[in-house]
């Protein structure tokens, strides 16, 4: 359950409407999809006709208008079918990477970068992170440099998912080298470019999960981007891409949880159905108490998600709540996952059950956007005052 007492009548429409399209695809669908690493090209597809790859969009573009809250409802229960994170991760850049755009760009690129993902006709990736950067962004090496009217990037992003399928990419690069700027995060400028594949290698990397959703190296050489695509001021890229960091949190703690919620209910399942020794497990304390505390733990999150997600709604600093609804709901899926496969015993080793791969999928949302332990030091030093430790 959702805690449904909480959410408008509106809300609860949207999370059966969506519901209603993410179950037509079966746990057939999704295992074929992940063994073959073949995209979900057909339900991206449903997604986009019923018009919910725009809910946080303006409605001067086509979107819904709606906030990071209906947006985290439709990925909590996106994430809770059968397609879990995959599902999620499909159209997850659709949902708010964007938001550099809606904030920082023109009006004139609203209104040519928007509309497309909107209506699914072009895909996005994101690429920021560098195999020698990791999460320190000030000390990205990919340049751009300006002659004339265009940029060229030069440089290398990695882990960058769904680049495979990508008519564009939002990235970030150096226009000013590190030594002349006053802090390492100036000097990055957002471009919001064509791939163009005879200018960016993109190679893919074999990961242990989610292989219908592809996570690739780019060799960038060249890539030319006109000053027009260019997201906001030279040098600013940065401080562009910060607005999106509290929503990206939320986003992937709700899906965090709708995988959680997944794997526990198909625990609860088997524990109800399987007998052994004349009863079945599910009557088995052993069984009933850490699936219990699955319950509560995600329930808990969840309510931190909400309140992150209502804070950043009312325009409300929600830096605290994001960074640990992201910690909370990745620990507590984990938690569920794991111990779904040691419900379930040997056939939860099987692929034919499911919950293998919510294992493997929910890895996910404990190492990205940003690693457990550097949201305990953002709480450690911007909540309770201690010393910077790094």
């Amino acid at each position: 359950m959702t805690g449904v007492s909480l959410l408008t009548e509106d809300q609860n429409s949207l999370v059966e409407a969506v519901g209603k399209i993410a179950d037509r695809f079966d746990d057939d669908y999704w295992r074929k999809a992940d063994e073959t690493a073949r995209f979900p090209h057909e339900y991206t597809r449903a997604i986009a006709e019923g018009g919910w790859l725009g809910i946080a969009m303006p409605e001067s573009v086509g979107g819904a208008g709606l906030g990071l809250t209906e947006a985290a409802l439709m990925m909590e229960r996106l994430a809770n079918s059968a397609g879990a994170m995959a599902a999620a991760s499909s159209i997850h850049i659709n949902i708010f990477g964007l938001h550099p755009v809606v904030v920082f760009g023109t009006e004139d690129q609203q209104q040519r970068f928007l509309p497309p993902l909107i209506a699914g006709t072009e895909r996005a990736c994101f690429g920021v992170t560098e195999p020698d950067a990791g999460l320190d962004t000030g000390r990205l090496k990919t340049t751009a440099v300006r002659d004339g009217d265009i940029y060229r990037i030069t440089g290398r992003k990695i882990w960058t998912s769904t680049a495979q399928e990508a008519d564009r990419v939002l990235i970030i690069a150096r226009t000013s080298p590190l030594e002349a700027t006053p802090k390492p995060t100036d000097g990055l400028t957002l471009f919001y470019a064509p791939l163009d594949r005879s200018k960016v290698e993109v190679r893919a990397i074999h990961k242990m999960g989610r292989h219908a959703v592809d996570s690739n190296m780019l060799f960038i050489d060249g890539l030319e981007v006109p000053v027009a695509d260019r997201i906001g001021e030279e040098g600013q890229g940065f401080r562009c891409l910060l607005h999106g960091l509290n929503p990206e949190r939320i986003l992937i703690a709700a899906e965090a949880i709708g995988v959680g919620r997944q794997a526990l209910a198909r625990a609860v399942t088997y524990a109800k159905e399987r007998v052994v020794f004349g009863r079945p497990i599910g009557q088995n304390q052993g069984i009933q108490h850490p699936l219990a505390e699955n319950w509560m733990e995600l329930e808990a999150a969840w309510l931190m998600v909400l309140r992150a997600a209502a804070l950043y709604d009312a325009g409300q600093p929600c830096g605290a709540e994001a960074n640990s609804a992201k910690y909370l709901a990745a620990e507590a899926a984990f938690r569920a996952c794991e111990r779904a496969v040691m419900t379930l015993g040997g056939m939860g080793y099987a692929a034919e059950y499911g919950v293998e791969r919510l294992l493997r999928e929910v890895l996910i949302t404990r190492i990205a956007p940003v690693s457990p332990e550097l949201i305990k030091c953002f709480i450690a030093e911007r909540v309770l005052g201690l010393p910077r430790s790094y």
